[in-house]
């Protein structure tokens, strides 16, 4: 009797850890904040931004994985993904944001780290606490042969060659700076206010000006009508 033929088990790849999102509502503000400026800077480009997403860089093995706060990835399409799997996209994170409080520092500098440099290759990788809880509260790193350097400071801010951005303090948070714009990035919220206030400046402008059309224009007549008046004068 022949056996029958059955094909291999399709293996699950959980799309949670059971750890939380965030352990603060600044951390997860932040997050978000950061993960949707990147997504619109990188707007028209083949790059794909996400955070709090499980990236499993092992094939068959559901415990190698790792779930970065924030991370980019160049050369992958844009896509809605429910976890993220280096074999499958053929590529692996180039940016790495990690948002990291006094019970999670350790394990950012020391595992996360090693993780990054050694198995997932991250060209750069930040390390940044909202509320400056430990020492450093804000470091970040660039691989050169294999191994994670320091990045030094200028103007306050890091420079990161991979997002051709600087990241800095700016109001009390974490923010992108464009040094080609000389702009910092804004994230959504800050970019519809901003808008309304152009608006509602444009607006003020407009109604101004047709204010000083309307008085010029009533000059005009009363010029107008007083010239007429003295020409029918001189006439009689």
């Amino acid at each position: 009797m022949m056996r029958k033929i059955q094909s291999a088990p399709t293996i699950y790849y959980p799309e949670s850890d059971g750890k939380p999102m965030a352990e603060t509502d600044k951390h997860r503000d932040l997050m978000v904040a950061i993960i949707q400026m990147l997504q619109y800077y990188f707007r028209n480009k083949p790059v794909y931004v996400s955070g709090n997403l499980l990236i499993y860089y092992e094939q068959g093995n559901i415990k190698k994985c790792v779930a970065p706060d924030v991370f980019v990835v160049f050369g992958v399409s844009k896509k809605r993904c429910r976890t993220y799997l280096t074999w499958e996209e053929g590529n692996t994170p180039d940016f790495v944001l990690e948002l990291a409080s006094p019970s999670t520092f350790r394990e950012d500098m020391r595992k996360k780290k090693d993780l990054y440099a050694s198995v997932l290759g991250v060209k750069e990788y930040y390390i940044y606490d909202p509320y400056g809880e430990i020492n450093p509260y804000f470091i970040g790193f660039r691989l050169i042969d294999g191994e994670y350097q320091e990045i030094d400071f200028v103007n306050d801010r890091l420079n990161s060659e991979v997002l051709n951005l600087e990241l800095g303090g700016h109001d009390g948070k974490l923010r992108l700076y464009d040094p080609k714009t000389e702009q910092w990035l804004q994230p959504p919220p800050e970019r519809v206010e901003d808008a309304e206030e152009r608006a509602q400046t444009a607006e003020e402008r407009a109604q101004q000006e047709a204010a000083a059309r309307q008085n010029l224009e009533a000059e005009l007549t009363k010029v107008l009508l007083e010239i007429e008046q003295l020409r029918e004068k001189s006439g009689s």
